[in-house]
């Protein structure tokens, strides 16, 4: 049954022969690669106005100079990441690049740091992808979308985990689409909006419920501004996937990479720009009652509620879906990463039917969903979390390529120290920034997890370096030949299914078998005896005395008695058991077999099951 919903749900196995990759061009690059950077410009600003308007509506005009910060800081930070294409062309991530140059432990701090961001992404990017589409259905009558937001964002984040786990390739036709009719529309709104208001003002945002804009508000302090900043910062996002997929571009690989990138980071900055701008002007806000985004509003105000709002509104869902589909990509690399670096189960590095990482893919669905759940799928209330994980990988990234370039002092090697060490800085001072900032907002769960996430990963290191040196063959020596072989078959009754597990018995250990039954029912008890003459296949009946009703106990006494007893000996416990025909009529039967099973394998017992299955 199981085996059938899993061939509907994920496909046919395909065949590892049949594993595919797709050299990208640079245009097509850009599609697969920037729809986590480029759709965080759907939330940014909205985030910076979020805690200016604490400051009352005379605060807002801030939004300008933040906005142009953290533009400066996406410059500086995306030519820091040319310098890590350059020097890693076979591609690398924050995790390589951290523990290539700066140890384990830092490397763990980065991984850690990246899986949170990977969780995060599908969260956020699948609420702000749905808040896109209930704004739409909001301006065109159906305000009460809003209310099922949740149960929208689960269902995309369950179809794009199915979708993925059947082996979504990455096709530029299937992530130019999006990404350029979102590039597209964003672009043209920015030109209209600004061309509008030159020639004939700007128009105010209208809302059907006016938001509520203290006139003074908090005292405008600078600690209102580092929030600000900080909440902006989220524009960062996704700009360090380039130099993950280097590999991915046709030759020559870090060329094409580094001019991608420099084309990502440019149209980032002018949309970042462009709708902060736009924002002010048009004095759109956030509106916590109606919900509708800032995107929402300024298309709506410059091209009405027509086709080309529609258009804005779809493309910016569809790239934010698009978004959170990169991180099921990345989440499950960095995963086999650290599971063949021996720092997560060795499940992770296994790919499954689809040839992909079935697993890393099902743990992203289900913190992603939680996290949907935990935060009714508001994706400025997740945003204090995200931009944390990022600039602590940013950060540990541009420290270890600063201590490459001092340790290997190739040509060029004192201007690169220059760039990577002054991006590492700045990246730093904003990560401190974004710690004291929002850590009471939800920043304190961030901080918190990434060290248990490390101490998790050492103490599974831990136990594959224990098992790896007790299996080591180093000073092993051959164990002595085993003279013969005892079996113990453990039985509940007789019958067909008993009869199999008994002649297997016999055929291991001809010489020393036994059956054991423990004594729960003195009447079940005498009657067996009757039939074990006829069935019992001449094997001895052990029967163990249970006055307290206890299955395991006498069991366990009783093999400890044969170990002692036949202690040079192989001793296989033997357990019949039926298998029956339907998945659901196993929990019409108890689980004790299973529960012996567990109890004799932790004791370091052979443990043979002989099933029997049932026609009907």
């Amino acid at each position: 049954m199981f085996a059938q919903i899993k061939r509907i749900l994920v496909g046919r196995p395909i065949a590892t022969e049949h594993q595919h990759h797709e050299r990208l061009s640079k245009t097509t690059a850009l599609a697969v690669f920037s729809s986590d950077a480029l759709s965080s410009v759907s939330y940014a600003t909205e985030a910076i106005l979020t805690i200016l308007i604490l400051g009352g509506s005379a605060a807002l005009g801030l939004s300008l100079p933040i906005a142009a910060a953290i533009a400066m800081l996406l410059l500086i930070v995306g030519f820091s990441y040319r310098q890590t294409i350059k020097a890693y062309p076979q591609g690398g991530g924050g995790y390589i690049v951290t523990r290539d140059n700066l140890g384990d432990l830092p490397g763990l701090v980065a991984a850690g740091a990246l899986l949170i961001d990977y969780v995060l992404t599908v969260a956020v990017s699948i609420s702000a992808g749905v808040a896109a589409i209930t704004s739409l259905a909001t301006n065109w009558g159906f305000p009460s979308l809003r209310d099922h937001a949740v149960e929208i964002a689960l269902v995309c984040i369950l179809i794009v985990t199915i979708t993925n786990l059947r082996g979504a390739k990455e096709s530029g036709v299937i992530f130019s689409i999006p990404t350029y009719a979102f590039i597209t529309g964003i672009l043209s709104m920015i030109v209209v909006g600004i061309g509008h208001d030159l020639v004939f003002g700007a128009e105010p945002v209208t809302h059907s419920i006016d938001p509520d804009i203290p006139l003074t508000g908090e005292a405008l302090s600078l600690w209102l501004i580092l929030r600000a900043f900080a909440a902006g910062c989220t524009a960062l996002t996704g700009i360090e996937a380039i130099s993950d997929g280097v590999q991915a571009f046709k030759p020559p690989e870090a060329r094409n990479a580094a001019i991608t990138l420099t084309w990502m980071i440019s149209l980032l900055v002018t949309m970042f720009l462009g709708i902060t701008w736009l924002a002010y002007t048009h004095q759109a806000v956030p509106n916590e009652f109606t919900h509708e985004t800032i995107v929402s509003q300024i298309a709506r105000t410059i091209f009405g509620v027509g086709p080309v709002y529609v258009f804005i509104q779809v493309a910016t869902a569809l790239i934010l879906v698009l978004a959170a589909n990169t991180a099921f990509a990345d989440f499950p690399r960095l995963a086999s990463f650290l599971s063949r670096d021996r720092f997560l189960p060795r499940q992770f590095a296994s790919r499954g039917d689809r040839l992909v990482f079935s697993n890393g893919i099902l743990v992203l669905g289900m913190f992603s969903a939680l996290l949907v759940v935990i935060f009714r799928a508001n994706e400025i209330a997740m945003l204090p979390l995200y931009a944390v994980g990022v600039f602590t990988s940013f950060t540990l990234s541009q420290s270890g390529m600063v201590r490459r370039h001092l340790r290997l002092r190739q040509p060029g090697w004192l201007h690169s120290v220059m760039i990577n060490g002054f991006g590492a800085i700045l990246t730093a001072i904003v990560l401190v920034i974004l710690m004291v900032t929002k850590f009471v907002h939800g920043a304190w769960m961030v901080i918190t997890a990434i060290p248990i996430l490390v101490l998790m990963f050492r103490a599974i290191n831990l136990h594959y370096r224990r098992v790896a040196e007790q299996l080591s063959l180093s000073g092993a020596i051959l164990p002595p030949e085993l003279r013969r072989h005892t079996a113990i078959v453990l039985v509940s009754g007789i019958h067909r299914g008993v009869l199999p597990a008994l002649q297997y018995a016999r055929s291991i250990a001809p010489d020393n078998v036994t059956a054991v039954y423990v004594d729960l029912d003195p009447d079940a008890t005498e009657k067996l005896r009757a039939r074990w003459r006829d069935w019992g296949c001449d094997i001895p009946l052990v029967v163990l005395e249970s006055p307290f009703r206890s299955l395991i106990n006498p069991i366990v006494r009783y093999i400890e008695e044969v170990e002692t007893r036949y202690g040079d000996d192989v001793i296989t416990v033997i357990l019949p058991e039926f298998v029956p025909a339907r998945w659901w009529e196993h929990l019409l039967h108890n689980q004790t077999g299973l529960l012996i099973k567990t109890t004799l394998r932790l004791r370091g017992n052979v443990v043979t099951s002989v099933p029997y299955r049932l026609e009907r």
